[in-house]
C-alpha cells in the first residue's frame, strides 16, 4: 500500500461498490473493510496490488482502528434501512458513525468523507431521518474537517428502488401509490455519487464541506413512476392510497422475515429530498449527473 491508500467502510454495499471503483480510477489504494471480507474478494479483482479486502466489525472500536491504520483518507458509506435486534439506525448512523470519525482522528487521517443523506436532520420526527442528522452531527464533533455526502435517493442496476418499481409496474395493472403521490425526489445515479466521494476526497480546501448530490431533475413521485412506466412502455393504473393506511400496511409487513414494505419507508416517502440550492453538489464537483431514463434504458436491457 502507499501513502495515499483509502479505507472504505462498507465497500462491498451498493454504494460502496462504486465508490470503491471510483478511487481506483483517481489512483487511490483502496482497502475494503466490511464483516465478510470474503465478499470483497467476490466482487473486486484482487490481484490489483493496490487493493485489499480486510475484516472489519465498525461496532468495535479496535477493529475499526486496525482497518484505518496508515490511511490517508476514510469513507464511511455504511447504511442501514430496516432495524435488526442490535443493528438499530442509532447503534450505526450515530455509534458506529462516530466511532469512525474518532478512530480517523486519533491516527492522523486527513480525509474523512461520511455518507449521509439530503433531509437529514437531529430534529426530525422520523427515528430514520433523525439519527442521520445526529451522525453528521457526532461525525463533525469527533473529525472537525468532515465532509458530509448526502445524496438524493439513488438508483442503478440492481437497486432497491428504480427495479423494485420496475418490477411493481410490470406485474401490477393497479399500482397502489403513496399519498396522491406529490412527494418531490431527485433521484441520483449510483456511479455519480460515488464519482462525487472519491472527487471530494481530492478536495483542496481542507475545511468541512457538506456536498448535496441530487440528479438533473426534480420529478413528484406519480411523475417518476410516469416516467418510469413510459421507458418501459407499461401503462399502469395509479391508485392514490393514503399514508396513514401505508402506516398500518408497514406495521403488519415488519412481522415477515423479509418486509415488502416498512414505516421507516413510508415516513420517508412523506418528506421531499430534493437537494438545496445554497449548497454545493455535483457541478462543484464537475459531475454532470445522469438521469433516470437515460440510466433506466441500461436496466430495462440487462433485464
Amino acid at each position: 500500500m502507499n501513502d495515499r491508500t483509502v479505507t472504505v467502510f462498507g465497500g462491498t454495499g451498493f454504494l460502496g461498490r462504486s465508490v470503491v471503483r471510483h478511487l481506483r480510477k483517481r489512483g487511490f489504494s483502496v482497502r475494503i473493510a466490511s464483516r465478510h471480507p470474503d465478499r470483497g474478494h467476490r466482487l473486486f479483482a484482487l490481484d490489483d496490488p493496490q487493493l485489499q479486502s480486510v475484516e472489519a466489525n465498525i461496532h468495535d472500536e479496535q477493529s475499526v482502528a486496525h482497518a484505518l491504520a496508515g490511511s490517508y483518507g476514510v469513507v464511511n458509506a455504511v447504511s442501514l434501512y430496516v432495524e435488526h435486534r442490535q443493528e438499530t439506525f442509532h447503534s450505526l448512523h450515530v455509534e458506529a458513525a462516530q466511532r469512525v470519525a474518532a478512530q480517523a482522528c486519533r491516527a492522523g487521517v486527513e480525509r474523512l468523507a461520511h455518507v449521509s443523506g439530503i433531509g437529514a436532520d437531529a430534529a426530525s420526527p422520523s427515528l430514520y431521518i433523525r439519527k442521520r442528522g445526529e451522525g453528521e452531527l457526532a461525525v463533525r464533533a469527533a473529525f472537525a474537517d468532515a465532509i458530509l455526502i448526502r445524496p438524493a435517493v439513488m438508483f442503478g442496476p440492481d437497486d432497491a428502488f428504480l427495479t423494485t418499481i420496475l418490477k411493481l409496474l410490470g406485474r401490477l395493472p393497479i399500482y397502489p401509490i403513496f399519498g396522491r403521490g406529490l412527494t418531490r425526489l431527485q433521484p441520483a445515479y449510483v456511479e455519480d455519487v460515488a464519482d462525487a466521494v472519491a472527487r471530494a476526497l481530492r478536495w483542496t480546501e481542507m475545511h468541512a464541506v457538506t456536498f448535496e448530490c441530487g440528479g438533473p431533475r426534480v420529478y413528484s413521485y406519480k411523475e417518476l413512476l410516469r416516467a418510469v412506466a413510459h421507458e418501459a412502455s407499461l401503462k399502469p393504473m395509479l391508485i392514490p392510497i393514503p399514508f396513514a393506511a401505508w402506516h398500518a400496511l408497514a406495521w403488519f409487513a415488519e412481522m415477515l422475515p423479509s418486509p415488502p414494505v416498512t414505516r421507516n419507508q413510508v415516513e420517508l416517502m412523506q418528506v421531499d429530498t430534493v437537494s438545496s440550492l445554497d449548497m454545493p453538489g455535483f457541478g462543484e464537483l464537475g459531475i454532470l449527473p445522469h438521469s433516470v431514463e437515460e440510466i433506466l434504458q441500461e436496466i430495462l436491457w440487462d433485464h
